[in-house]
């Protein structure tokens, strides 16, 4: 069980009670030492290729905006790749199917940031057929709802709504949904956007926003929790799969794009810095709230060459390319690179640059037998595979 303290397992209608203001405090020796393992992993000393062959095969195209890609647990042989639009689309023996597996169109609020985000399989859902969305709804707020698939040719039910969050602004949703390896089910919520999170809402803890929450969807009347906060706009959060660690990829704000570490045995509350912190770097004059413990990215690049947006993915954790075992990949939404880094002693290593180039880099995925996806916001979906 990830064992992350959630001051108590902290739910959102005591957090208000916890916030609490403290002088500014001097650059800690724990923040230098932070910052100086961000200075040893920076993208621009990364290696290029590092000796591993690596190329794109591209499974799929025509695609209306996909965002995000994924398996069903117990379900052989076949993808689900969300569309941004309302839709999530099958991808099988090779071809996407005509008919949608969901679609909540109607629901949906779609564009820039908006619209229908992920999509996450309950472990058990070869048995009890349930999945959850993560979606923004007509009104502008993030929902997060459970369904229940049927029978083939009949359309997946609505069982409830677990979360609806309001949304200030139009930007900053955050939105993946995962099951972490204590069969809870994680969201990452943005800060609600507006730029430089103008009403400090990644810092307080009485708010949802700016947080990566969990809630035990086995237990009827379970509220979520906050087990992280400080972020500005999550994009993309994943679970190694042989081990727990969580890795997670935070956008910049203008400067500085990073990548997050949290091991399984993780002893406290993180706080992952933003607004008092832009990756490694000092944002704002103020202090970091009091509660948990203030952790730095394992990893940080600039906006130079064309970089803009961080872009999340996973540990590789599959059989067809060897030399990539252990190795977590991401990305650059806008230049379409694609690195990879090993964690060693929460120290990220051997960072490498691929030679791979994937246009408008919106999402990874990974399959069923953890081969990974990487994902193009122009329609395409492209299989990771040895050269």
């Amino acid at each position: 069980m990830v064992k992350f303290l959630c001051l108590g397992a902290l739910s959102l209608l005591l957090a208000a009670s916890v916030a609490a203001a403290c002088p500014l405090p001097q650059r800690s020796g724990d923040e230098k030492a932070a910052a100086a393992l961000a200075d040893e992993s920076r993208t621009p000393q990364a290696a290029t290729g590092g000796g591993l062959s690596l190329r794109l095969a591209r499974i799929a195209q025509g695609l209306s905006a996909p965002v995000f890609l994924t398996f069903a647990p117990g379900d052989k042989g076949r993808l689900y790749v969300v569309e941004q639009n309302g839709r999530v689309r099958v991808i099988a023996n090779g071809r996407v199917q005509s008919k949608p597996f969901l679609d909540i169109q109607s629901l949906v609020t779609s564009g820039g940031e908006r619209g229908l985000l992920s999509i996450a399989f309950h472990p058990n859902y070869k048995q009890n057929r349930r999945f959850y969305i993560d979606y923004v709804n007509t009104d502008g707020d993030t929902v997060v709802a459970e369904y229940r698939t049927r029978t083939r040719g009949r359309a997946a039910v609505r069982v409830r709504q677990l979360l609806d969050v309001d949304q200030p602004y139009t930007n900053h949703k955050g939105g993946q949904l995962q099951f972490g390896p204590d069969g809870f089910l994680y969201v990452g919520m943005g800060d609600g956007g507006g730029g430089g999170d103008p009403e400090n809402r990644a810092q307080n803890l009485s708010s949802r926003l700016g947080k990566l929450l969990r809630i035990d969807v086995n237990r009827r009347g379970a509220n979520w929790e906050i087990v992280g906060y400080g972020l500005r706009n999550p994009w993309r959060f994943s679970f190694d799969r042989a081990n727990g660690n969580l890795y997670m990829a935070d956008v910049g704000e203008g400067e500085w794009e990073e990548i997050d570490f949290t091991p399984r045995n993780s002893p406290g509350l993180e706080n992952y810095g933003w607004d008092v912190y832009e990756g490694t770097h000092r944002y704002e004059d103020k202090s970091p709230s009091g509660n948990g413990k203030l952790v730095f990215p394992i990893h940080e690049y600039n906006h130079e060459e064309g970089r803009c947006s961080v872009t999340g993915g996973y540990v590789y954790r599959g059989s067809n390319i060897p030399a990539a075992k252990g190795r977590y990949f991401f990305g650059d939404f806008c230049a379409g690179t694609i690195w990879s880094l090993v964690v060693s002693g929460d120290r990220a290593t051997d960072v490498r640059q691929h030679s791979l180039h994937v246009d408008s880099l919106s999402s990874f995925g990974q399959g069923r037998f953890g081969e990974l996806y990487a994902l193009s916001l122009d329609g395409d979906v492209y299989r990771i595979v040895g050269g």
